[in-house]
Protein backbone atom coordinates (compact mmCIF):
# COMPACT_ATOMS: atom_id res chain seq x y z
CA UNK A 1 0.00 0.00 0.00
CA UNK A 2 1.61 3.14 -1.16
CA UNK A 3 2.71 5.72 1.87
CA UNK A 4 4.63 2.35 3.66
CA UNK A 5 7.21 0.43 2.31
CA UNK A 6 7.54 -2.17 0.47
CA UNK A 7 9.59 -4.65 2.53
CA UNK A 8 9.85 -7.26 -0.27
CA UNK A 9 11.04 -5.48 -2.86
CA UNK A 10 13.56 -4.17 -0.15
CA UNK A 11 14.81 -7.58 0.93
CA UNK A 12 15.42 -8.68 -2.42
CA UNK A 13 16.98 -5.03 -3.05
CA UNK A 14 19.56 -5.91 -0.38
CA UNK A 15 20.12 -9.20 -1.22
CA UNK A 16 21.19 -7.84 -4.65
CA UNK A 17 23.58 -5.33 -3.19
CA UNK A 18 22.55 -2.26 -5.23
CA UNK A 19 22.70 1.23 -4.74
CA UNK A 20 19.76 2.95 -5.35
CA UNK A 21 21.14 5.01 -8.24
CA UNK A 22 22.87 1.81 -9.23
CA UNK A 23 18.93 0.26 -10.01
CA UNK A 24 17.46 3.41 -11.53
CA UNK A 25 20.25 3.26 -14.26
CA UNK A 26 20.15 -0.75 -14.91
CA UNK A 27 16.32 -0.21 -14.96
CA UNK A 28 16.79 2.41 -17.80
CA UNK A 29 19.40 0.34 -19.96
CA UNK A 30 16.94 -2.88 -19.27
CA UNK A 31 14.03 -1.29 -20.34
CA UNK A 32 15.54 0.65 -23.50
CA UNK A 33 16.49 -3.28 -24.54
CA UNK A 34 13.19 -4.47 -24.01
CA UNK A 35 12.08 -1.87 -26.45
CA UNK A 36 11.43 1.07 -24.07
CA UNK A 37 13.70 3.46 -24.34
CA UNK A 38 11.65 6.68 -23.55
CA UNK A 39 11.63 4.81 -19.78
CA UNK A 40 14.27 7.56 -17.51
CA UNK A 41 13.93 6.32 -13.98
CA UNK A 42 16.00 8.57 -11.15
CA UNK A 43 17.56 7.49 -7.70
CA UNK A 44 14.53 9.55 -6.22
CA UNK A 45 11.72 6.81 -8.07
CA UNK A 46 13.58 4.41 -6.59
CA UNK A 47 13.41 5.27 -3.21
CA UNK A 48 9.99 5.99 -3.79
CA UNK A 49 9.33 2.10 -4.32
CA UNK A 50 11.08 0.63 -2.03
CA UNK A 51 10.62 3.54 0.93
CA UNK A 52 6.87 4.78 0.41
CA UNK A 53 5.40 1.55 -0.99
CA UNK A 54 4.84 3.10 -4.57
CA UNK A 55 4.04 0.97 -7.29
CA UNK A 56 5.24 2.14 -11.02
CA UNK A 57 3.55 1.60 -13.98
CA UNK A 58 4.01 -1.22 -16.61
CA UNK A 59 6.88 -1.91 -17.96
CA UNK A 60 8.87 -0.81 -14.98
CA UNK A 61 7.58 -4.08 -13.03
CA UNK A 62 8.43 -6.50 -15.50
CA UNK A 63 12.29 -4.54 -15.90
CA UNK A 64 12.43 -5.09 -12.08
CA UNK A 65 11.64 -8.57 -12.58
CA UNK A 66 14.19 -9.70 -15.17
CA UNK A 67 17.00 -7.58 -13.61
CA UNK A 68 16.40 -9.51 -10.14
CA UNK A 69 16.31 -12.50 -11.84
CA UNK A 70 19.51 -11.82 -13.34
CA UNK A 71 21.56 -10.97 -10.10
CA UNK A 72 19.75 -13.39 -7.63
CA UNK A 73 19.90 -16.15 -10.72
CA UNK A 74 16.29 -17.68 -9.59
CA UNK A 75 12.97 -17.10 -10.92
CA UNK A 76 11.78 -12.91 -9.07
CA UNK A 77 8.02 -12.09 -10.17
CA UNK A 78 6.29 -8.96 -9.85
CA UNK A 79 4.43 -10.32 -7.41
CA UNK A 80 7.97 -11.35 -5.03
CA UNK A 81 8.36 -7.91 -5.82
CA UNK A 82 5.12 -6.66 -4.36
CA UNK A 83 4.65 -4.69 -7.25
CA UNK A 84 0.62 -5.87 -8.31
CA UNK A 85 -2.10 -3.44 -8.67
CA UNK A 86 -4.78 -4.07 -7.48
CA UNK A 87 -8.39 -2.28 -8.08
CA UNK A 88 -9.43 -2.06 -4.57
CA UNK A 89 -8.03 -3.17 -1.56
CA UNK A 90 -10.19 -5.81 1.23
CA UNK A 91 -10.27 -9.27 2.09
CA UNK A 92 -10.25 -12.25 -0.53
CA UNK A 93 -11.71 -15.54 -0.59
CA UNK A 94 -9.51 -17.78 1.07
CA UNK A 95 -7.80 -14.80 3.24
CA UNK A 96 -5.10 -12.67 2.32
CA UNK A 97 -5.39 -9.12 1.05
CA UNK A 98 -4.80 -6.57 -1.49
CA UNK A 99 -1.62 -5.68 0.68
CA UNK A 100 -0.01 -9.41 -0.02
CA UNK A 101 -1.13 -10.25 -3.33
CA UNK A 102 1.18 -12.97 -3.46
CA UNK A 103 -0.87 -15.08 -1.22
CA UNK A 104 -2.03 -17.83 -1.40
CA UNK A 105 -4.67 -18.74 -2.32
CA UNK A 106 -5.28 -16.95 -6.12
CA UNK A 107 -8.28 -16.26 -8.31
CA UNK A 108 -8.52 -18.12 -11.56
CA UNK A 109 -7.31 -14.96 -13.41
CA UNK A 110 -4.20 -14.82 -10.71
CA UNK A 111 -2.86 -18.84 -11.55
CA UNK A 112 -3.49 -17.98 -15.14
CA UNK A 113 -1.18 -14.59 -14.78
CA UNK A 114 1.56 -16.03 -11.97
CA UNK A 115 1.69 -19.08 -14.38
CA UNK A 116 2.90 -17.65 -17.39
CA UNK A 117 5.43 -14.70 -15.94
CA UNK A 118 6.55 -17.44 -13.47
CA UNK A 119 7.65 -20.10 -16.18
CA UNK A 120 8.78 -17.05 -18.57
CA UNK A 121 11.39 -15.97 -16.00
CA UNK A 122 12.20 -19.49 -15.58
CA UNK A 123 12.93 -19.79 -19.47
CA UNK A 124 15.03 -16.67 -19.18
CA UNK A 125 17.21 -18.25 -16.70
CA UNK A 126 17.65 -21.21 -18.64
CA UNK A 127 18.40 -19.36 -21.65
CA UNK A 128 21.36 -17.27 -19.85
CA UNK A 129 22.39 -20.76 -17.91
CA UNK A 130 21.85 -19.39 -14.69
CA UNK A 131 20.98 -21.53 -11.85
CA UNK A 132 19.87 -20.91 -8.06
CA UNK A 133 17.68 -21.46 -5.34
CA UNK A 134 18.52 -18.45 -3.12
CA UNK A 135 14.81 -17.95 -2.05
CA UNK A 136 13.37 -19.92 1.61
CA UNK A 137 10.89 -23.21 1.12
CA UNK A 138 7.79 -21.49 2.53
CA UNK A 139 6.93 -23.92 5.71
CA UNK A 140 4.21 -26.69 5.70
CA UNK A 141 2.30 -25.05 8.24
CA UNK A 142 2.11 -21.38 6.67
CA UNK A 143 0.60 -23.45 2.70
CA UNK A 144 -1.47 -25.49 4.97
CA UNK A 145 -3.25 -22.68 6.65
CA UNK A 146 -3.30 -20.17 3.40
CA UNK A 147 -4.62 -23.28 1.30
CA UNK A 148 -7.02 -25.35 3.56
CA UNK A 149 -10.49 -23.09 3.41
CA UNK A 150 -10.05 -23.02 -0.52
CA UNK A 151 -8.90 -26.40 -1.14
CA UNK A 152 -12.04 -27.23 0.70
CA UNK A 153 -14.44 -25.67 -1.42
CA UNK A 154 -15.95 -26.24 -4.77
CA UNK A 155 -14.91 -23.50 -7.47
CA UNK A 156 -18.28 -23.35 -9.30
CA UNK A 157 -19.79 -22.24 -6.11
CA UNK A 158 -18.12 -19.15 -5.33
CA UNK A 159 -19.94 -16.05 -5.46
CA UNK A 160 -17.11 -14.06 -6.97
CA UNK A 161 -16.64 -16.69 -10.03
CA UNK A 162 -15.70 -15.03 -13.00
CA UNK A 163 -18.46 -14.44 -16.12
CA UNK A 164 -17.52 -17.74 -18.37
CA UNK A 165 -19.45 -15.92 -20.94
CA UNK A 166 -15.81 -13.67 -21.96
CA UNK A 167 -11.97 -14.38 -21.54
CA UNK A 168 -9.96 -14.13 -18.42
CA UNK A 169 -8.17 -10.96 -18.42
CA UNK A 170 -4.59 -12.69 -17.25
CA UNK A 171 -1.86 -9.79 -16.48
CA UNK A 172 0.71 -10.18 -19.60
CA UNK A 173 3.48 -10.18 -17.24
CA UNK A 174 4.81 -13.28 -18.64
CA UNK A 175 7.99 -13.30 -20.79
CA UNK A 176 8.41 -15.20 -23.85
CA UNK A 177 4.46 -15.20 -24.01
CA UNK A 178 3.13 -15.84 -27.47
CA UNK A 179 0.18 -14.33 -29.49
CA UNK A 180 -2.57 -16.89 -27.32
CA UNK A 181 -5.52 -18.42 -29.06
CA UNK A 182 -8.61 -20.10 -28.55
CA UNK A 183 -8.16 -24.14 -29.39
CA UNK A 184 -10.02 -27.07 -29.65
CA UNK A 185 -10.06 -30.91 -28.06
CA UNK A 186 -7.34 -31.89 -31.29
CA UNK A 187 -4.87 -29.62 -29.51
CA UNK A 188 -6.18 -30.20 -25.95
CA UNK A 189 -5.53 -34.19 -26.89
CA UNK A 190 -1.98 -33.14 -28.36
CA UNK A 191 -1.07 -31.77 -25.30
CA UNK A 192 -2.04 -34.65 -23.29
CA UNK A 193 0.15 -36.83 -24.63
CA UNK A 194 2.79 -34.55 -24.63
CA UNK A 195 2.44 -34.61 -21.09
CA UNK A 196 2.23 -38.31 -21.37
CA UNK A 197 5.86 -38.24 -23.14
CA UNK A 198 7.76 -35.94 -20.48
CA UNK A 199 6.47 -37.86 -17.84
CA UNK A 200 8.07 -41.32 -19.75
CA UNK A 201 11.75 -39.22 -19.94
CA UNK A 202 11.59 -37.90 -16.90
CA UNK A 203 10.82 -41.20 -14.93
CA UNK A 204 13.68 -42.41 -17.15
CA UNK A 205 16.57 -39.69 -16.91
CA UNK A 206 15.71 -37.64 -14.79
CA UNK A 207 15.07 -34.09 -14.58
CA UNK A 208 17.40 -32.10 -16.19
CA UNK A 209 17.18 -32.90 -19.53
CA UNK A 210 13.45 -31.95 -20.33
CA UNK A 211 12.83 -29.51 -17.70
CA UNK A 212 13.22 -26.42 -20.06
CA UNK A 213 10.60 -27.97 -22.37
CA UNK A 214 8.13 -29.00 -20.07
CA UNK A 215 8.34 -25.23 -18.63
CA UNK A 216 8.19 -24.02 -22.22
CA UNK A 217 4.69 -26.00 -22.82
CA UNK A 218 3.52 -24.66 -19.82
CA UNK A 219 3.84 -20.91 -20.23
CA UNK A 220 2.11 -21.75 -23.94
CA UNK A 221 -0.69 -23.47 -21.92
CA UNK A 222 -0.60 -19.81 -19.53
CA UNK A 223 -1.04 -18.08 -22.98
CA UNK A 224 -4.17 -20.57 -23.54
CA UNK A 225 -5.80 -19.99 -20.41
CA UNK A 226 -5.91 -16.37 -21.24
CA UNK A 227 -9.08 -17.28 -23.09
CA UNK A 228 -12.40 -18.56 -22.03
CA UNK A 229 -12.98 -21.78 -23.43
CA UNK A 230 -15.73 -23.92 -23.74
CA UNK A 231 -16.16 -25.42 -20.10
CA UNK A 232 -15.27 -29.54 -21.22
CA UNK A 233 -12.11 -27.51 -22.93
CA UNK A 234 -11.29 -25.13 -19.98
CA UNK A 235 -11.59 -28.03 -17.68
CA UNK A 236 -9.32 -30.16 -19.58
CA UNK A 237 -6.93 -27.45 -20.15
CA UNK A 238 -6.49 -26.66 -16.48
CA UNK A 239 -5.55 -30.25 -16.50
CA UNK A 240 -2.93 -29.90 -18.57
CA UNK A 241 -1.73 -27.15 -17.00
CA UNK A 242 -1.97 -28.87 -13.36
CA UNK A 243 0.04 -32.10 -15.16
CA UNK A 244 3.05 -29.92 -16.46
CA UNK A 245 3.62 -28.37 -13.66
CA UNK A 246 3.78 -30.80 -11.39
CA UNK A 247 6.00 -32.45 -14.02
CA UNK A 248 7.89 -29.27 -14.14
CA UNK A 249 8.23 -28.70 -10.20
CA UNK A 250 9.18 -32.62 -9.92
CA UNK A 251 11.77 -31.86 -12.75
CA UNK A 252 12.84 -28.85 -10.75
CA UNK A 253 13.52 -30.92 -7.37
CA UNK A 254 15.31 -33.56 -8.85
CA UNK A 255 17.70 -30.55 -10.30
CA UNK A 256 18.25 -29.06 -6.92
CA UNK A 257 15.89 -25.86 -7.53
CA UNK A 258 13.80 -26.40 -4.45
CA UNK A 259 12.00 -23.18 -4.04
CA UNK A 260 10.58 -22.94 -8.25
CA UNK A 261 9.83 -26.64 -7.40
CA UNK A 262 7.61 -25.90 -4.66
CA UNK A 263 6.03 -22.74 -6.51
CA UNK A 264 5.52 -25.43 -9.42
CA UNK A 265 3.66 -27.69 -7.04
CA UNK A 266 2.00 -24.60 -5.09
CA UNK A 267 0.81 -23.33 -9.06
CA UNK A 268 -0.39 -27.15 -10.02
CA UNK A 269 -2.19 -26.95 -6.78
CA UNK A 270 -4.34 -23.91 -8.37
CA UNK A 271 -4.73 -25.67 -11.43
CA UNK A 272 -5.94 -28.58 -10.53
CA UNK A 273 -8.60 -27.47 -7.89
CA UNK A 274 -9.59 -24.66 -11.14
CA UNK A 275 -10.31 -27.75 -13.07
CA UNK A 276 -12.24 -29.59 -10.90
CA UNK A 277 -9.87 -32.30 -10.08
CA UNK A 278 -9.29 -32.11 -6.41
CA UNK A 279 -7.50 -35.33 -5.77
CA UNK A 280 -4.95 -33.59 -8.37
CA UNK A 281 -4.51 -30.80 -6.29
CA UNK A 282 -4.31 -33.38 -3.56
CA UNK A 283 -1.11 -34.89 -5.31
CA UNK A 284 0.43 -31.99 -6.47
CA UNK A 285 0.75 -31.09 -2.52
CA UNK A 286 1.95 -34.77 -1.67
CA UNK A 287 4.92 -33.66 -4.28
CA UNK A 288 5.54 -30.75 -1.78
CA UNK A 289 5.77 -33.47 0.98
CA UNK A 290 7.99 -35.72 -0.36
CA UNK A 291 10.34 -32.51 -1.39
CA UNK A 292 10.33 -31.25 2.67
CA UNK A 293 11.35 -35.30 3.87
CA UNK A 294 13.75 -35.16 1.27
CA UNK A 295 15.40 -32.00 2.68
CA UNK A 296 14.77 -32.98 6.22
CA UNK A 297 12.11 -30.79 7.37
CA UNK A 298 9.76 -33.74 7.98
CA UNK A 299 6.97 -31.77 10.15
CA UNK A 300 6.37 -29.73 7.54
CA UNK A 301 5.71 -32.71 4.83
CA UNK A 302 3.31 -34.15 7.61
CA UNK A 303 1.92 -30.38 8.00
CA UNK A 304 1.02 -30.63 4.02
CA UNK A 305 0.43 -34.84 3.60
CA UNK A 306 -2.70 -33.46 6.29
CA UNK A 307 -3.92 -31.32 3.96
CA UNK A 308 -3.15 -32.95 0.57
CA UNK A 309 -5.84 -35.91 2.19
CA UNK A 310 -8.02 -33.98 3.70
CA UNK A 311 -8.81 -31.36 0.69
CA UNK A 312 -8.78 -34.45 -1.73
CA UNK A 313 -12.77 -35.02 -1.03
CA UNK A 314 -14.50 -38.22 -1.85
CA UNK A 315 -13.17 -39.14 -5.44
CA UNK A 316 -9.92 -39.81 -3.52
CA UNK A 317 -9.20 -43.88 -5.16
CA UNK A 318 -7.98 -46.24 -2.93
CA UNK A 319 -4.34 -46.84 -4.63
CA UNK A 320 -4.21 -42.68 -4.47
CA UNK A 321 -4.59 -43.12 -0.88
CA UNK A 322 -2.07 -45.85 -0.40
CA UNK A 323 0.30 -43.43 -2.13
CA UNK A 324 -0.11 -40.76 0.48
CA UNK A 325 0.05 -42.81 3.42
CA UNK A 326 3.89 -44.01 2.17
CA UNK A 327 4.99 -40.37 2.11
CA UNK A 328 3.36 -39.80 5.51
CA UNK A 329 5.40 -42.91 6.43
CA UNK A 330 8.76 -41.92 5.22
CA UNK A 331 8.39 -38.90 6.88
CA UNK A 332 7.43 -40.40 10.25
CA UNK A 333 10.56 -42.64 9.63
CA UNK A 334 12.64 -39.89 8.94
CA UNK A 335 11.83 -38.66 12.75
CA UNK A 336 12.10 -42.37 14.13
CA UNK A 337 8.96 -42.74 14.82
CA UNK A 338 9.08 -46.60 13.98
CA UNK A 339 5.63 -47.94 15.28
CA UNK A 340 3.23 -44.92 13.37
CA UNK A 341 5.78 -45.83 10.49
CA UNK A 342 4.25 -49.62 10.40
CA UNK A 343 1.09 -48.92 11.11
CA UNK A 344 1.00 -46.02 8.36
CA UNK A 345 2.32 -48.38 5.80
CA UNK A 346 0.05 -51.23 6.77
CA UNK A 347 -2.76 -48.82 6.13
CA UNK A 348 -0.99 -48.60 2.39
CA UNK A 349 -0.84 -51.95 1.97
CA UNK A 350 -4.74 -52.52 2.51
CA UNK A 351 -5.89 -49.89 0.77
CA UNK A 352 -3.17 -50.56 -2.60
CA UNK A 353 -4.67 -54.23 -2.43
CA UNK A 354 -8.18 -53.09 -1.90
CA UNK A 355 -8.08 -51.14 -5.24
CA UNK A 356 -10.12 -52.99 -7.62
CA UNK A 357 -9.94 -50.37 -10.24
CA UNK A 358 -13.32 -49.67 -10.39
CA UNK A 359 -13.23 -46.05 -11.18
CA UNK A 360 -12.14 -44.14 -13.49
CA UNK A 361 -8.42 -44.34 -14.35
CA UNK A 362 -6.19 -41.20 -13.13
CA UNK A 363 -3.96 -40.60 -15.50
CA UNK A 364 -1.36 -39.48 -13.46
CA UNK A 365 -1.64 -42.40 -10.97
CA UNK A 366 -0.75 -45.01 -13.62
CA UNK A 367 2.98 -45.06 -11.81
CA UNK A 368 2.03 -46.09 -8.62
CA UNK A 369 2.49 -49.99 -9.10
CA UNK A 370 3.03 -52.72 -7.15
CA UNK A 371 7.10 -52.22 -7.51
CA UNK A 372 6.31 -48.32 -6.47
CA UNK A 373 4.69 -49.68 -3.40
CA UNK A 374 7.53 -51.94 -2.22
CA UNK A 375 10.28 -49.29 -3.28
CA UNK A 376 8.35 -46.58 -0.77
CA UNK A 377 8.27 -49.43 1.87
CA UNK A 378 11.86 -50.13 1.37
CA UNK A 379 13.01 -46.13 1.30
CA UNK A 380 10.64 -46.00 5.04
CA UNK A 381 12.55 -48.71 6.32
CA UNK A 382 15.99 -47.89 5.74
CA UNK A 383 15.70 -44.55 6.68
CA UNK A 384 13.87 -46.03 9.90
CA UNK A 385 17.40 -47.96 10.23
CA UNK A 386 19.16 -44.89 11.32
CA UNK A 387 17.17 -44.49 14.31
CA UNK A 388 16.33 -48.45 14.54
CA UNK A 389 18.97 -50.75 12.92
CA UNK A 390 16.42 -53.76 13.21
CA UNK A 391 14.61 -52.07 10.37
CA UNK A 392 17.48 -52.52 7.65
CA UNK A 393 16.26 -56.26 7.11
CA UNK A 394 12.72 -55.10 6.27
CA UNK A 395 14.39 -52.42 3.35
CA UNK A 396 16.00 -54.98 2.34
CA UNK A 397 13.21 -57.25 1.95
CA UNK A 398 10.67 -54.61 0.29
CA UNK A 399 13.92 -53.38 -2.01
CA UNK A 400 14.45 -57.10 -3.49
CA UNK A 401 10.59 -57.17 -4.38
CA UNK A 402 10.53 -53.65 -5.90
CA UNK A 403 13.73 -54.50 -8.14
CA UNK A 404 12.39 -57.93 -8.85
CA UNK A 405 9.76 -56.10 -10.83
CA UNK A 406 11.59 -52.93 -12.11
CA UNK A 407 11.35 -53.30 -16.35
CA UNK A 408 9.40 -50.42 -17.44
CA UNK A 409 12.00 -47.91 -18.25
CA UNK A 410 11.84 -46.03 -15.27
CA UNK A 411 15.69 -45.93 -14.65
CA UNK A 412 15.79 -43.56 -11.58
CA UNK A 413 13.60 -45.32 -9.72
CA UNK A 414 15.49 -48.45 -10.09
CA UNK A 415 18.42 -46.42 -8.96
CA UNK A 416 16.64 -45.30 -5.67
CA UNK A 417 15.81 -49.35 -4.93
CA UNK A 418 19.67 -50.14 -5.43
CA UNK A 419 20.97 -46.99 -3.21
CA UNK A 420 18.05 -48.21 -0.84
CA UNK A 421 19.42 -52.17 -0.89
CA UNK A 422 23.21 -50.99 -0.31
CA UNK A 423 21.67 -48.67 2.55
CA UNK A 424 20.10 -51.55 4.24
CA UNK A 425 23.37 -54.07 3.46
CA UNK A 426 25.24 -51.47 5.21
CA UNK A 427 23.20 -50.85 8.62
CA UNK A 428 22.76 -55.02 8.87
CA UNK A 429 26.61 -55.67 8.54
CA UNK A 430 26.68 -57.39 5.27
CA UNK A 431 29.53 -55.10 3.50
CA UNK A 432 29.45 -57.72 0.37
CA UNK A 433 26.15 -57.21 -0.93
CA UNK A 434 26.03 -53.65 -0.05
CA UNK A 435 29.38 -53.40 -2.54
CA UNK A 436 27.53 -55.26 -5.17
CA UNK A 437 24.16 -53.02 -5.03
CA UNK A 438 26.18 -49.76 -4.72
CA UNK A 439 28.11 -50.51 -7.95
CA UNK A 440 24.66 -51.34 -9.79
CA UNK A 441 23.35 -47.62 -8.97
CA UNK A 442 26.86 -46.16 -9.88
CA UNK A 443 26.88 -47.69 -13.30
CA UNK A 444 23.51 -46.02 -13.83
CA UNK A 445 23.80 -42.69 -12.46
CA UNK A 446 26.45 -41.34 -15.47
CA UNK A 447 23.46 -41.37 -17.72
CA UNK A 448 21.07 -40.15 -15.46
CA UNK A 449 20.44 -36.28 -14.81
CA UNK A 450 18.43 -36.74 -11.28
CA UNK A 451 20.59 -34.88 -8.50
CA UNK A 452 18.84 -36.78 -6.09
CA UNK A 453 20.25 -39.99 -6.67
CA UNK A 454 23.86 -38.35 -6.25
CA UNK A 455 22.13 -36.98 -2.76
CA UNK A 456 20.55 -40.50 -2.08
CA UNK A 457 24.53 -41.73 -2.65
CA UNK A 458 26.24 -39.68 -0.33
CA UNK A 459 23.49 -40.82 2.47
CA UNK A 460 25.27 -43.67 1.22
CA UNK A 461 28.39 -42.60 1.34
CA UNK A 462 28.11 -41.77 4.81
CA UNK A 463 27.56 -45.64 6.39
CA UNK A 464 30.81 -47.14 4.37
CA UNK A 465 32.89 -45.18 6.59
CA UNK A 466 32.57 -48.18 9.27
CA UNK A 467 33.78 -50.70 6.44
CA UNK A 468 36.77 -48.29 5.31
CA UNK A 469 39.26 -50.79 5.96
CA UNK A 470 38.06 -53.63 3.61
CA UNK A 471 39.75 -53.31 0.57
CA UNK A 472 36.61 -53.67 -1.76
CA UNK A 473 35.04 -51.13 0.25
CA UNK A 474 38.34 -48.57 -0.21
CA UNK A 475 37.69 -49.10 -3.49
CA UNK A 476 34.06 -48.43 -3.95
CA UNK A 477 34.83 -45.28 -1.46
CA UNK A 478 37.03 -44.05 -3.56
CA UNK A 479 34.49 -44.74 -6.84
CA UNK A 480 32.00 -42.68 -5.25
CA UNK A 481 34.86 -39.85 -4.46
CA UNK A 482 35.55 -39.34 -8.14
CA UNK A 483 32.03 -39.88 -9.52
CA UNK A 484 30.35 -37.13 -7.29
CA UNK A 485 29.69 -33.74 -9.20
CA UNK A 486 32.16 -31.30 -8.13
CA UNK A 487 29.54 -28.34 -8.13
CA UNK A 488 27.80 -30.22 -4.90
CA UNK A 489 30.63 -29.91 -2.86
CA UNK A 490 31.69 -33.21 -2.94
CA UNK A 491 31.26 -35.41 0.05
CA UNK A 492 30.51 -33.02 2.05
CA UNK A 493 27.70 -32.13 0.77
CA UNK A 494 25.45 -34.81 2.08
CA UNK A 495 21.39 -34.27 1.94
CA UNK A 496 19.12 -35.61 4.77
CA UNK A 497 17.23 -38.72 3.99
Amino acid sequence: MAGQPNTRLADLFGLAGWSKGELARLVNRKAAAMGHPQLATDTSRVRRWIDMGEIPRDPVPRVLAALFTERLGRVVTIEDLGLVRRGRAGKRQGGGSAEHPDSVPWTPEQTAAVLTEFTGMDLMLNRRGLVGAGAALAAGSALSSAMHDWLHTDPTLKTDAPDTDRPLHADSAGFDRYDAAPIGSQEIEELERSVQVFRAWDAARGGGLQRKAVVGQLNEVGGMLAYRHPPHIQRRLWGVAANLAVLAGWMSHDVGLEPTAQKYFIIAAHAAREGGDRPRAGEALSRAARQMVHLGRPDDALELMELAQSSSGDRLQPRTKAMFHTIEAWAQASMGRGQAMRRTLGQAEELFVSDKGDGEPLDWMQTFKDEDLYGMQALAYRTLAEHDPSAAVHAQYYAEKALALRNDGRERSRIFDHLSMASACFIADDPEQADRYARLALMAMGSNSSRRTWDRLRQMYRLTAAYASYPQISELREEIRLALPKSKGGIGGTAPA
